[in-house]
């Protein structure tokens, strides 16, 4: 695919070259609104070709190798952000970075991770890792090895994309974890839709009874987020609070209180 290999040869001089931009998704308090934490996500800006889907050079980087390097240049610019969100008055709001699945098998990570906490002199919990359930699931003991490492650091972790997965939800008690996000497939539609309304409320049970907080990820809908804290979800997020955005501008996002 001769698009593919021109973007893999931009791709290659992309991150010493600064093109790559994190943006910010906060994450709000289903019960009274109040900024929670924030996803850092990851965006390409090329100056000819312009901003790059995330769809597109992702997948890219996980095929090549190259998403090892940049994770790490995430994981830095997370921790450095985490500390200027304290700064600007949110003491309490914590910064997420999505690990991949190449991210996760690399034996580098921890060692990246301790190196971030301590020059940023991160407090525990202050930095969190998003690991999708697909990750987490494909080797359970390796999973809870890795995690059990990351936990000891002070770095939180959620489980990302639950419930899309056919795992059993009961594989939650053998992996170490301090949150689940709800796939937005998941969340879509309820209350409407008696099998996601049915499969989030097992979910938001199941994730309470292990002592994890449930985040609902891709809320659009009133209704949805109705729902949600009627029903004992603990943080939203979503299109309907706050699209991703620079680091100013996130900043601004969290004093938006969803309603």
């Amino acid at each position: 695919m001769p698009e593919r290999a021109d973007l893999l040869e931009l791709l290659r001089h992309a991150l010493d070259k600064g093109e790559f931009e994190v943006y910010f998704q906060p994450e709000y308090s289903a019960a009274d609104g109040r900024p929670l934490g924030l996803e850092s996500l990851i965006r390409w800006r090329h100056p000819d070709r312009g901003v790059v889907a995330p769809a597109v050079f992702l997948a890219i980087c996980e095929d090549s190798g190259l998403i090892l390097p940049i994770g790490r240049w995430v994981l830095a610019e997370a921790a450095r952000y985490q500390k200027r969100v304290e700064q600007a008055g949110w003491p309490e709001v914590s910064v997420s970075v999505n690990i991949s699945a190449s991210q996760f098998a690399d034996p580098g990570l921890v060692d990246s991770l301790r190196e971030v906490v301590a020059a940023n002199s991160l407090r525990a919990g202050a930095l969190e890792c998003e690991i999708p359930e697909s990750v987490v699931m494909a080797d359970p003991d390796f999973s809870v090895k890795v995690m059990t490492a990351i936990r000891e650091l002070g770095v939180a972790i959620s489980i990302g994309d639950f419930g899309t997965g056919y795992s059993s939800m009961s594989a939650l008690y053998r992996v170490p974890a301090d949150r689940i996000k709800i796939d937005r497939s998941v969340v879509r539609f309820v209350p409407d839709n008696a099998h996601n309304t049915a499969l989030c409320r097992s979910i938001i049970s199941l994730a309470h009874g292990k002592g994890l907080l449930v985040v609902a990820e891709g809320v659009e809908l009133s209704e949805e987020h109705q729902w949600l804290r009627e029903n004992g979800c603990d943080a939203v997020q979503g299109y309907l609070f706050a699209r991703p955005a620079p680091f100013e501008d996130m900043l601004r996002a969290l004093g938006s209180l969803p309603g």
